[in-house]
């Protein structure tokens, strides 16, 4: 699942939230809804006990309820359990809660201001150039990855098309593009950046993103020419999108003598870009 983390605040206390971009959803921490209508000492153990309670009423809302790692207080990711507006929207019937009319309005703003976005996408855009800004994130990043995000929906128009199942489908696609053109599977390049959960498009460099984006823009060209009816088919298309991009990999590292894959994250990409200005504005100085 690609995600957007994002925090939202509703009467000044934290409710974790992340967006999936491929199920286009916001999924929302049911402890953090719990605990802000409630103001219970133990939202964890209030909604075990309301889980339960629903699980033998027959409540489908609960059994559709998953689990996504989110950052606890301590820092850590930890697992929690999450619903989408729709699922929320139910849950909150079965707390009295004199809060619950204000939440209701919240989930209301932030399914509205998807749907503006949807609507007028530049308002999307504008609202992600603030979250990365927010970051530290460089303005020039900022436009890679803001290009990087229109290629991969071209890409996955074009996977819809051609009939590929959202989720695991698209997962299996993207590690063999992946891993074509990096020479890494997903897991392993996450890995060799010291990440977790975090996304590895925005934990890429200039260079990373822009091969990653050939990779994938090449793929689509090639899909939408041969026009492939089976996931064998879209396999062998990743594999071919994802080799280009590897062999300008590879020229590229001969021409300036060092690897492009890096194991640079997002902290130590940002701290990088932070010391070569400051370096050349020594230097001006």
């Amino acid at each position: 699942m690609t995600q957007e983390a994002a925090v939202k605040l509703f009467e000044s206390k934290k409710v974790r939230s992340a967006w999936d971009s491929e199920q286009e959803k916001w999924y929302i921490s049911v402890v953090d809804v719990i605990e802000v209508l409630t103001e219970s000492v133990d939202p964890a153990a209030y909604w075990r006990k309301l889980k339960q309670r629903l699980k033998e009423e027959g409540n489908e809302t609960v059994t559709n309820c998953h689990g996504l790692k989110m950052q606890a207080s301590d820092g850590k990711m930890r697992l929690t359990d999450v619903a989408d507006v729709e699922q929320l929207f139910r849950l909150i019937q079965s707390i009295p809660s004199p809060k619950a009319e204000p939440f209701k309005l919240w989930l209301s703003q932030l399914a509205r201001e998807r749907l503006e976005e949807m609507d007028d996408p530049e308002l999307g855009i504008d609202r992600l150039m603030e979250y990365y800004h927010r970051k530290g994130y460089s303005d020039n990043w900022i436009n890679q990855r803001l290009k990087s995000i229109e290629v991969r929906k071209e890409l996955t128009d074009e996977w819809e098309r051609r009939g590929i199942a959202k989720g695991q489908e698209y997962a299996v696609l993207t590690d063999i593009i992946t891993q074509a053109w990096s020479g890494m599977t997903t897991r392993q390049y996450k890995q060799h950046k010291g990440l977790k959960t975090e996304s590895l498009r925005d934990n890429m460099t200039n260079m990373e993103l822009v091969l990653n984006m050939l990779a994938e823009a090449t793929t689509t060209e090639i899909s939408k020419e041969k026009q492939p009816e089976t996931l064998a088919g879209n396999r062998e298309i990743a594999r071919q999108g994802g080799q280009i991009a590897g062999n300008t990999r590879k020229e590229i590292e001969v021409k300036i003598g060092k690897q492009v894959v890096s194991s640079l994250n997002a902290k130590a990409i940002r701290k990088k870009e932070l010391n070569n200005g400051i370096a050349k504005y020594s230097n001006l100085s």
